[in-house]
């Protein structure tokens, strides 16, 4: 399996080669040269499989260069009950991603997939373990270190320490916006102690920390000098590994292969949402992938109308669904790029255009730069919004109806997945976190706090150790080249 950049830049890779990197060195994102596809003789052999054991058999048809006995340990590392152990009441921590039905009325089908039962209670563990443990192997195979800088608007960066955290060889540069998100995301990151994580406080919105990750992966001899990687949604390896629980998700809610699934995906960056394409561009039959936005409704407008136009800082809502308050979705270049035939050229306009313009238009109406949303349908995709009084109303029926407490992201994917549920077609909201990461809103909206899993009662006590930066990307170089020695 090789890899080249969505932007054209020549030189194919394998998986190992762009693991420990983000960007392409044209500024681009990395994809296979074509998706590998599953047949109905797989899916029925993949239907017995625990976790662990699809993760290997999705992952091998991506990673053909790491040996299968070595990739077959890594999953089974990750993957155990030990590491997944956070599982609600009456669910089972062994099926990693357990699926409950909270709606089966007149043929329409509601499922939540359980996503959070990681370390740090939120979705972004079931791909930053394994993550971790590639990169380790990696490393320790090339005798090399490697410096992570990456950028958080809650989830992602504890899930990427928590999974890099005296792991040799690593050094993780985390940014996050400065009091922007939850009091629980922030104790969570903020309150590690390890001497290879660093959190940097940004005085901006997310889209400012993005900009810097970036900024820094562009300049490739800064980059290569410092050892620079990523763990963002940018990372392909990431990106595949959130794959495996969609093909879960469907095997598990079905018995046929002649069967479909739709799933709802509350999205900001559109890494999460990406998977399931990808999913559905190997074969999964999948009918509706659905973007659940929050206030920050960039996607939403895209795939309701084909224009694509980011938000400056000033314009991003700081909402009780904070890891979706981006106003630029690094990851939907990948998306464009399919929607465009592959068409390397025009997709580097395009995106050149949101760097001067802000975006681009697809409508097909006068004027615009392409009639490319006429295809949108074609590859199963739909969206809605919701805000805060969904928010609380959502978690309220949920919790009235199925005595579940959801939080405030997977909320606004229920609110979403109700509006687009199909007679026929099981819609699977892909849980976010668990609840306690967003106890304000909870209590906000049931009037009690939300449980907590047991480790986590007082983590907002802890002492914190963390920096504030403007965002200025000379100084940030700066801090990390002050922190590696290099």
């Amino acid at each position: 399996m090789q890899y080249a950049s969505t932007r054209g830049y020549a030189a194919a890779q394998n998986f190992s080669e762009i693991l420990l990197g983000g960007l392409a060195p044209d500024g681009g994102l990395y994809l296979p040269t074509a998706y590998p596809q599953i047949t109905s003789a797989e899916l029925d052999a993949w239907r017995k499989l625990p976790y662990a054991g699809l993760a290997f058999e999705v992952l091998k048809k991506f990673a053909t260069d790491i040996p299968e006995a070595d990739l077959k340990a890594l999953t089974d590392k990750t993957y155990t009950a030990d590491v997944y152990k956070n599982a609600r009441a009456g669910e089972s921590a062994a099926q990693i991603t357990p699926l409950r039905v909270l709606q089966d009325k007149a043929g329409r089908t509601l499922i939540l997939q359980a996503l959070s039962n990681g370390p740090t209670l939120a979705f972004k563990d079931m791909a930053m373990q394994l993550l971790g443990n590639l990169f380790e192997y990696t490393l320790a195979k090339n005798h090399a270190e490697l410096n992570i800088f990456g950028a958080t608007s809650g989830d992602t960066g504890s899930a990427a320490e928590y999974a890099m955290r005296g792991k040799k060889g690593i050094r993780v540069f985390m940014l996050s916006p400065h009091k922007k998100m939850s009091a629980f995301q922030t104790a969570q990151m903020f309150s590690l102690q390890d001497p290879n994580i660093f959190n940097i406080a940004v005085e901006g919105v997310f889209d400012d920390c993005q900009d810097m990750v970036k900024a820094v992966s562009n300049d490739l001899e800064y980059k290569n000098r410092q050892k620079i990687g990523t763990v963002n949604s940018i990372n392909w390896a990431r990106v595949v590994a959130q794959v495996v629980y969609y093909f879960r998700g469907y095997l598990s809610a079905t018995s046929s292969n002649d069967q479909k699934v739709s799933f709802t995906v509350p999205s900001g960056n559109f890494g999460n949402i990406c998977a399931g394409h990808i999913a559905r561009m190997m074969g999964l039959p999948i009918d509706k992938l659905v973007v659940a936005t929050n206030e920050n409704d960039v996607l939403d407008e895209f795939f309701r109308t084909g224009i694509y136009r980011v938000r400056k800082s000033a314009e991003t809502w700081h909402t009780t669904s904070p890891s979706m308050d981006i106003s630029k979705a690094s990851n939907f270049e990948r998306f464009v790029f399919d929607l465009l035939g592959g068409d390397a050229k025009r997709l580097a306009a395009l995106f050149k255009k949101v760097e001067t313009e802000g975006g681009f238009d697809l409508s097909g109406k006068p004027g615009s730069d392409g009639d490319e949303f006429k295809k949108i349908a074609a590859f199963g995709f739909e969206s809605g919004k919701s805000v805060h009084a969904d928010r609380l109303q959502t978690i309220r029926q949920v919790e009235k109806e199925f005595g579940i407490t959801i939080d405030t992201h997977t909320a606004d994917g229920v609110k979403v997945a109700r509006e687009h549920i199909a007679e026929g077609v099981p819609m699977i909201v892909l849980e976010t976190a668990l609840p306690a990461k967003f106890n304000e809103t909870i209590r906000e909206a049931l009037d009690r706090d939300a449980e907590r899993p047991a480790g986590f009662e007082n983590i907002e006590s802890l002492p914190q150790r963390f920096e504030v930066m403007t965002a200025d990307v000379q100084a940030m170089k700066a801090f990390i080249a002050k922190h590696t020695g290099l």
